[in-house]
């Protein structure tokens, strides 16, 4: 691989990690399209090569939230038990199918994530007392037994489409929980880190990782990874959201152009 190469990876490493940060994403959403279209990697060896910088990106961000507000270390470590085996479960059949199919059903999967998005702040745009009175019920305790069950289902997804369990996981903390968006997202991303390493190790061994572009990328990412941490608790949450929908349907229209 030439220097130049090595540069971009770097810089694009930086730009992916500032905005996983401040979308509480860990860039891999970002990363995968773009391994695919501007290096023309099949939909598992971007997943796999995305992961590689993922990783230290997603615990480099959990440290960073950590400091700003303490996460809940009992319901992280119970829904991060229940991601690990499923996780495996979702890189294996991933590793089983077409890459094209792969690539379609990851960018059906985004597309519904970023509608619920749009959703959720157009709803916390509205009066208070346009709302139903449903909505202004107790919200119920985000407890280690259902975070368990949440970890199983983000694990699967997040095996299969390489990254995607905490881009499920922050909306449903959030709606049904109704913690802030900084705390889901810290929660979320705490959740995937034992998922995530299976799922790399899963995706190295069966020969979908390129460590050569990987590297450089999760080099460049931690760089700027706090940056974006930063952003995200300075910015209002219904803007958070907003970009984070914005950044999801960005990712399904780069896919939607590769054929």
């Amino acid at each position: 691989m030439s220097l130049l190469v090595i540069a971009a990876c770097l810089a694009a490493g930086g730009l992916i990690g500032f905005m996983g940060g401040a979308l509480g994403i860990g860039g891999g959403l970002i990363a995968i399209p773009a391994l695919v279209l501007l290096m023309g990697m099949s939909q598992q060896l971007a997943q796999g090569t995305a992961l590689i910088m993922v990783l230290p990106t997603i615990m480099m961000a959990v440290r960073k939230y950590n400091q700003q507000v303490r996460i809940d270390k009992r319901v992280a470590l119970a829904g991060a038990a229940g991601a690990v085996v499923f996780t495996w479960v979702g890189a294996r059949l991933a590793l089983g199918i077409d890459s094209s199919v792969l690539r379609r059903s990851f960018a059906v999967f985004l597309f519904f994530i970023a509608l619920f998005y749009v959703w959720q702040t157009w709803r916390a745009s509205r009066p208070a007392a346009a709302r139903k009175p449903a909505a202004r019920r107790e919200a119920p305790v985000f407890t280690p037994r259902r975070a368990s069950v949440l970890g199983i289902l983000c694990g699967t997804l997040g095996g299969f489409f390489g990254v995607g369990g905490a881009v499920l996981a922050v909306p449903i903390i959030t709606t049904v929980f109704r913690l802030s968006q900084t705390a889901a997202q810290a929660l979320a991303l705490s959740m995937v880190i034992p998922g995530s390493t299976i799922a790399l190790i899963t995706y190295s061994w069966a020969g979908q990782a390129d460590w050569l572009v990987g590297a450089p990328l999760a080099a460049g990412s931690l760089l700027f990874v706090p940056v974006g941490v930063k952003l995200a608790y300075r910015l209002p949450e219904r803007k958070l959201r907003a970009c984070f929908a914005l950044m999801l349907f960005a990712t399904v229209a780069l896919l939607a152009f590769e054929r």
